[in-house]
């Protein structure tokens, strides 16, 4: 049984009763991922960790070790800009 017949099931009940019927499936996701998200900076505040940045963090440092090694998957040839610039100069 999926969500959906779930649903048509316990709003039928509902019905029967003289209850409200349940929320649609999916209905809530959204604010289930928001509080999630707020439990995950409430818990990195109380450690001692930064609340915002953490990811873009990560990355960064990630592209710099990358940049360093070489291992981007581009060839460059050293001194060469590309088209930023200018063809006179």
């Amino acid at each position: 049984m999926d969500a959906i017949q779930q649903h048509m099931i316990d709003s039928y009940r509902a019905a029967q009763r003289g209850e409200l019927p349940p929320p649609l499936p999916g209905r809530h996701d959204w604010g289930v991922v928001r509080e999630a998200r707020d439990r995950r900076r409430f818990d990195a505040v109380i450690a001692g960790r930064p609340a915002y940045g953490r990811r873009w963090a990560a990355l960064r440092s990630l592209f710099r070790r990358v940049g360093k090694t070489g291992k981007t998957g581009r060839s460059r040839k050293s001194g060469e800009l590309g088209k930023c610039r200018p063809s006179g100069a």
